[in-house]
């Protein structure tokens, strides 16, 4: 038990501080809230579909649901049905296996709906690419609305490309049909 206890003073506190990411404030969360709240209508919804990923990408969004970045707190929840969902999140590129799953899934989400191609591989295929087991990036199964690049991508960029795809289904125009309120 010494020796462990010796380790473990030798080697010291061996964890990074957390992200300085400028702590959300009530003022700035309310505003969040009431913004998803005049755009949506009602809390947004996520469906979260891993299309062949490494779960990288995976870490990071599940990151999003602990209490430093507090999505739930923002009005944002993942739901476990794609028929209950406004926004697809789809990570990694798009196995062969999973291109029918995939389609399913965005046929099966209502209108107005939204994706986003979250990291690398679901944003230009990766280091995969398009081959014998793989289509490649998302969109050239899906249309895509907006795409968050990283390898993972950080929380925070996470958010931040939810926030920007919600904020743009207000200014399209209102001819797209898949963007209409």
């Amino acid at each position: 038990m010494w020796k462990v206890v010796r380790q473990i003073a030798k080697t010291g506190i061996c964890t990074e501080p957390a992200p300085d990411i400028g702590a959300i404030d009530a003022a700035q969360a309310a505003r969040i809230q009431q913004e998803l709240l005049d755009i949506l209508g009602q809390a947004l919804s996520i469906r979260e579909v891993d299309a062949g990923s490494c779960n990288g990408c995976e870490l990071e969004i599940n990151a999003l649901g602990n209490p430093y970045y507090n999505l739930e707190g923002l009005g944002i929840k993942f739901v476990a049905s794609p028929r209950h969902a406004d926004l697809l999140l789809v990570t990694g590129p798009v196995s062969r296996n999973m291109e029918t799953a995939l389609k399913r899934t965005f046929e099966a989400t209502p209108e107005p709906k939204l994706v986003l191609a979250v990291g690398d591989c679901a944003c230009d295929g990766g280091l995969f690419g398009e081959s014998y087991a793989s289509c490649g990036r998302v969109s050239n199964v899906i249309p895509v609305d907006e795409v968050i690049a990283g390898c993972p991508p950080p929380p925070l960029a996470i958010l931040r490309g939810i926030l920007k795809a919600v904020r743009r289904r207000v200014v399209q125009p209102t001819g797209a049909a898949r963007l209409r309120l």
